[in-house]
Order: C-alpha cells, then sequence, then structure tokens
C-alpha cells in the first residue's frame, strides 16, 4: 500500500495515547475511527480532542473552520468490527498487556482488510510476538508515539521480524503527514531507541534509592541549572510504578542487573507513586515540587548520566537496533528535548565517558554499566 491510498485510520483506545493519536490523524486530512471498549471512554476521548483543538483556535494555531473540518472526520466508535471494516491503516493503543495486545490483533486480523497496515503504539514489547497474533506478521509494525502524542515528535517505526520494507516505509510517511519526526528502528528489541537509551540511568536512580544516599533533592539539585525537569522529579511526574515496572521488563529482556530493588518495590506497594498519588520521591500536593538547590551532592555529575547515555546508546549500534549514530541523536533529541548522546560525547570527550562509566560499575558492581568496545573506540562520528 501507497501513502496516498491511505484514507481511512482506526485507532483502537480511546485513553491518553489514543485520543492523541485520533486528533493527529484527522489533523492530517485522514477519516479516523476512534474505538474503545465502552461508549463513556470513547465520550471522554471525544471531549479531551475537542478541548485540545478549541485551545489551538483560542491561540490562532488553527482557524476555526479547520476544526470543524476536522472534526467531521473523526468517527467515534464501540463496535470493533464496524470500526476496522474499511481501514487502511490501524493503531492499536490499549494498555501495555501482552495477552491484551494479542488479543487485540487477532480480532483486527479478523475484521480488517487484507491489505491494512496493523500498527501497536506499545512503548516496550515485542512487535514480532504481538504479529504472532495474525496472518499478516509482514504487515504489523511498531508505531511508538509519545506522551502527549499532539506534543512530542518523536514516533520510533519499529521493524518486527517479519515486519516488510513496505510497511516500514508506509508507516514512516503517514508519521510524517501527521506532523512528526520518524525514526527508524531496525530490530525488534527492548525498549527500541528512547527508552533503551534511557534504562541504564534509571538503574542508577534505583541503586541510589537504595543507598538512601545522596537523596533525591541533593542529586537532582546538581541538574536543576541543566534540565527543565530533573530525573527524580521526572520519575514521580510519569509515575514511579511505570519506572518501577519498566525496569523489572528489562531485567527479564536485557540484564539481571536490572532487577528493582526493595526500597523501589515498597515505594510502589505502599502507593506513593509521585505526582499521580501526590507523592512520591517529592510532595506533589501544592502542585510541582520545588527542588531544593542548595545542598547539591559531590558524589555525582551530569557527566555520569551522560556516559551511561552514550554507552547504552554504543549497545544499539553493536546491535543492530539502529545502524547511524545521526539517527539516535535526532530520537533522543526529539523524545525528550536536549542534545542527543553522540553529539554531546563529542563535546565531552570518550576517555572522560569511559572513566566515568568505569567508576560507576565498579562502585556498583554492575557489568551493564561497563563501557563497550565501540564506546572504549571513541570513533563515531555523528
Amino acid at each position: 500500500m501507497k501513502i496516498d491510498e491511505v484514507r481511512k485510520i482506526a485507532v483502537i483506545g480511546a485513553g491518553d495515547m489514543g485520543n492523541g493519536i485520533a486528533q493527529l490523524g484527522i489533523m492530517a486530512g485522514y477519516t479516523v475511527a476512534m474505538r474503545d471498549i465502552e461508549q463513556r471512554f470513547v465520550d471522554k476521548g471525544v471531549a479531551t480532542i475537542t478541548g485540545s483543538m478549541e485551545k489551538m483556535v483560542s491561540k490562532g494555531k488553527m482557524t476555526a473552520e479547520a476544526r470543524d473540518e476536522a472534526m467531521g472526520r473523526l468517527k467515534p466508535l464501540v463496535d470493533m468490527e464496524v470500526a476496522v471494516a474499511d481501514a487502511d491503516f490501524v493503531v492499536e493503543a490499549v494498555p501495555e498487556i501482552m495477552d491484551l495486545k494479542k488479543k487485540v490483533f487477532a480480532d483486527l486480523d479478523r475484521f480488517c482488510p487484507a491489505a491494512a497496515v496493523l500498527a501497536t503504539n506499545t512503548s516496550n514489547m515485542s512487535i514480532s510476538e504481538i504479529a504472532r497474533a495474525t496472518s499478516r506478521p509482514d504487515k504489523v509494525v511498531g508505531m511508538h508515539f509519545f506522551n502527549p502524542a499532539v506534543l512530542m515528535k518523536l514516533v520510533e517505526v519499529i521493524k518486527g521480524v517479519d515486519t516488510s520494507e513496505e510497511t516500514m516505509q508506509l508507516t514512516y510517511e503517514i508519521s510524517k503527514k501527521m506532523n512528526k519526526i520518524p525514526v527508524k528502528v531496525l530490530k525488534d528489541s527492548p525498549g527500541f531507541i528512547y527508552n533503551r537509551v534511557n534504562a541504564p540511568t534509571g538503574l542508577l536512580l534505583s541503586k541510589l534509592i537504595e543507598l538512601g544516599k545522596p537523596t533525591p533533592s541533593e542529586f537532582d539539585a546538581v541538574f536543576k541549572p541543566f534540565m527543565a525537569m530533573t530525573p527524580f522529579e521526572l520519575i514521580d511526574y510519569v509515575g514511579v510504578d511505570i519506572a518501577y515496572h519498566s525496569q523489572d521488563y528489562f531485567s527479564k529482556t536485557l540484564s539481571p542487573d536490572y532487577t528493582p530493588g526493595k526500597a523501589f518495590k515498597a515505594m510502589v506497594d505502599a502507593g506513593t507513586l509521585g505526582k499521580k498519588t501526590g507523592r512520591g520521591f517529592y510532595d506533589w500536593s501544592a502542585g510541582r515540587p520545588q527542588i531544593d538547590v542548595s545542598n547539591p551532592t559531590t558524589e555525582f555529575e551530569p557527566t555520569h548520566m551522560i556516559a551511561l547515555q552514550v554507552n547504552e546508546a554504543t549497545k544499539i549500534l553493536e546491535e543492530g537496533v539502529c545502524s547511524d549514530p545521526k539517527e539516535i541523536d535526532l530520537a533522543m533529541a526529539n523524545g525528550g528535548g536536549g542534545i542527543g548522546p553522540f553529539t554531546l560525547a563529542k563535546s565531552i570527550g570518550y576517555d572522560t565517558l569511559v572513566a566515568k562509566c568505569n567508576e560507576l560499575a565498579d562502585r556498583f558492581k554492575l557489568d551493564v554499566f561497563r563501557p563497550t568496545k565501540t564506546m572504549a573506540e571513541g570513533k563515531i562520528e555523528v
């Protein structure tokens, strides 16, 4: 299927990610069926899209006429079969539960036209495993949007074992038509690019929780001058439970080194999950916390975090998940803002970063922090 043959997109799931993807679709000129399991979920998704587009009109980013035209292309539905019967392209955005995704894809395979491409907006899960629930694994692809989907620019386009190049290219072009910056992930690997590069820094933070020192505020105080949202504050914002489950997933798929510690699990069990519960590492009950910058730790510095990210990015190159360091930098810059790891490495120097990785590997007795051969050679050009 070619890009100009795609007329209708179906989005399965009307939650935060689903309604955002549906909004992108109607703004790109597609007819979009947005489906969820109950009418109240569909209605909430429609209300969110309506509010978002009203805001765009009020800010002069869209005319009222363009908004009305776009909203006219939105088809809210509960019936799965009706939603996808004439869809050319489908994006699944249901909760991150593998059995649920497999069931949805088995249904999509039954109900969708034979030529339809089926995309999953998973942030971590295996595209290849999801594809095995269908009779069209060549037409199953990862299409990982970032939250909030309407604002964040990166889309990871992920190749499963059997995904065809035609499917990859179509998904890439649809992402561009939605005004996104797509990056191709050439190998179905845990965390893909963005979450994989950030995995070892998340592990470092969890080890600091176990130690109890430096405190989150002492650690974050070092980063406050450089970052819009500091490391522990970001975990609170995303959700302590999300970070915990991601680390648990990496412990099963990347290395046992990622096994979450008792202190991290205790926070999840106690329900101190960050912003959504009012308290995590910080108190969110009165809004965004104020980070105390008066007592920064002297044990750690931003270069430690950068070193771990650069090192993990070299693993992505070595494993063939992505073949171009420029693409990794593009993904990291557009997934969370800031500067890509290899661009930072060029300015800091690989010798410094290798030393930082070895320092952390020795201190925490973790092999995943040890520098790779590519990192030690330090010859990556961007």
